[in-house]
This record gives structure tokens, sequence and C-alpha cells, in this order.
């Protein structure tokens, strides 16, 4: 073979070429021009937060009820917050610990499935949980 007659493409040209065939835009960076990875974390961190309003089962609404339990704004906020920050590490069911109160939430539909206070018991036993978030 006789390369001085043969043309050969570099790296460089191949890469090129091939990133211009058609149907490679899904290699494209789609995070171009939004900023920075702290910008868009932070957006994505506000996405989750408002995405799901907390829901409270029919069994977690007895539970408060029996046991006297109410949440003000600041708490549903710091709720809200916890399960944002559960949804993010990818976890599923989570125990929320806030104040004295302990909370047994779905993450992926937001939706808290009971919860207790600390005058439940004294043997206090959190079973089908995934992760713990304290808030």
């Amino acid at each position: 073979m006789n390369i001085a007659n043969e043309r050969f493409l570099s790296a460089k040209q191949i890469q090129g070429e091939f990133l211009k065939a058609p149907g490679r835009d899904a290699y494209k960076d789609t995070t171009e021009g939004q900023g920075s990875f702290g910008d868009i974390l932070g957006r994505m961190q506000n996405e989750v937060s408002q995405g799901n309003e907390i829901r409270f089962s029919k069994h977690a609404e007895a539970r408060l009820a029996t046991r006297d339990i109410t949440l003000d704004d600041t708490q549903m906020d710091r709720l809200q917050d916890g399960v944002a920050k559960a949804s993010m590490k990818g976890i599923k069911e989570s125990l929320l610990i806030m104040d004295k109160l302990a909370f047994i939430v779905n993450v992926p539909s937001a939706t808290v499935v009971t919860a207790l206070d600390s005058t439940t018991g004294n043997e206090q036993v959190f079973t089908n949980i995934d992760g713990a978030v304290i808030v």
C-alpha cells in the first residue's frame, strides 16, 4: 500500500463528520447557555419542590386528628422542602423528622402515609423506608 497516494483523515476530521451526520442532535449539550451547574441545580430543586404539593392519605389524616397534631404554614413549607430533598436523593419511601414529629412519606407521589409525635409509644421502629430526612 502506498501511503503517499492515499488520503487519510485525522481523528478530528472524522469526529467533525460524525457529529454532522443526520440524527446526531442527541449529542448536543442541552444545557449550553443555561448557566453554571449551580444555577441549573437550583432551578431543578425549585421545580422539584414546587412540582408536588404535599398530600395526606386518609390514614395520615386520621393519625393527625387522633394524635391532635396540627401543622402551621412554616411546618408545611419545611415538610415540602424535606420531600424535595428526599426526591433529589432518589428516596422513594422516606422518614421525615421535624421538631418532635415524624412522617412517613411516599416521595414520588408526595403523600404523607402516616404521622407520629413524640408521645406515641416508647418504642418507635420504622420499616419499609429507604431514607430519612431531618428538617
